[in-house]
């Protein structure tokens, strides 16, 4: 276990402002979790799933409303590599207006009980392998840059994914090249400013999103998505149908000899559903499969859009 996380577990009862949440009461949040957990309790996706996450878009994660979730996608963003998914567990930081007689309180607690000074950093260094660092700076650009290409470096090396900021970065020329993912508000000249850190790996608002620490990211070139661990598998199981409907779908309109409501969304003769049910069976798993039977043959994926 790292330094920094066993120094947030023991904070949570005695922070004044700055606050985390306690392994128990992180394990409570997330009781739905059916995965492995962290240290501190942050819920771990595995691996394999996020890897299948990868190739897919948010429009394949959108049966997530259909659970009751509707509130988990965040737009809006600029992309820092448009052609490149991002896909990660949250890591949380959330930030606050600096307010001083608050802001001070809470520097004097953190240099006494652990040296040092309380800053955005402190989260970062927290930060492991498949991590995406979501930052809650409440969509204020004049805050100044959250990260600039130092530090959205270090996110990159560390974590080999990215970042989520609901409010600005710096260096952008410096950050780009990078390949790495990330999101954010807008870019500025300024550095992070008149801000105080409020809590880490808790709860923290992205646009219209309440995220929790462990939640599974996935953002493509239209948004971001914030995926509660209990739905992944589901999910990604979900995506892999609809992928495939898309592949047989653009393969009949690339022969010429349909219309389009002949073959999309579902297909109308009995044939054409036949042969698209083999190919189907033919490219995904036969777990998938037999789900697919159970929803109802012929039955095509749940969309957004046309």
């Amino acid at each position: 276990m790292k330094p920094l996380i066993l120094l947030t577990l023991a904070l949570a009862p005695a922070m004044a402002q700055m606050h985390t949440l306690s392994r128990e009461k992180l394990i409570q949040y997330t009781q739905q979790n059916p995965f492995e957990r962290f240290p501190d309790g942050r819920p771990k996706v595995p691996d394999a799933l996020l890897e299948k996450l990868k190739a897919m878009s948010a429009e394949e994660v959108l049966s997530i409303v259909r659970r009751g979730y509707a509130n988990q996608y965040a737009d809006g963003f600029h992309v820092l590599n448009p052609g490149k998914n991002l896909v990660g567990r949250a890591m949380t930081l959330q930030l606050m207006p600096l307010r001083p007689d608050v802001g001070d309180v809470d520097q004097k607690e953190w240099r006494e009980k652990h040296g040092g000074r309380l800053s955005h950093q402190t989260a970062l260094d927290m930060l492991q392998k498949g991590d995406v660092f979501v930052a809650d700076a409440f969509g204020n650009l004049n805050a100044g840059g959250v990260v600039g290409d130092n530090l959205a470096y270090y996110i990159w090396k560390t974590t080999g994914v990215g970042f989520v900021i609901d409010g600005a970065i710096r260096d952008l020329n410096g950050i780009a090249p990078t390949g790495m993912g990330g999101y954010f508000r807008g870019a500025v000249p300024g550095a992070i400013n008149n801000v105080m850190v409020a809590g880490i790996n808790v709860p923290v608002r992205i646009g219209n999103v309440t995220v929790l620490p462990g939640d599974v990211v996935l953002g493509d070139r239209e948004g971001v998505f914030f995926i509660p661990p209990q739905f992944v598998q589901d999910i990604v199981d979900e995506a892999e149908i609809t992928h495939v409907h898309d592949e047989w779908t653009k393969k009949k309109f690339d022969e010429g000899k349909y219309k389009s409501s002949e073959i999309y969304g579902r297909p109308s003769d009995p044939a054409l559903i036949k042969e698209y049910e083999a190919y189907l069976k033919q490219h995904v798993e036969p777990r998938i499969w037999e789900r697919y039977q159970k929803r109802g043959q012929g039955a095509a994926p749940q969309r957004k859009k046309q």
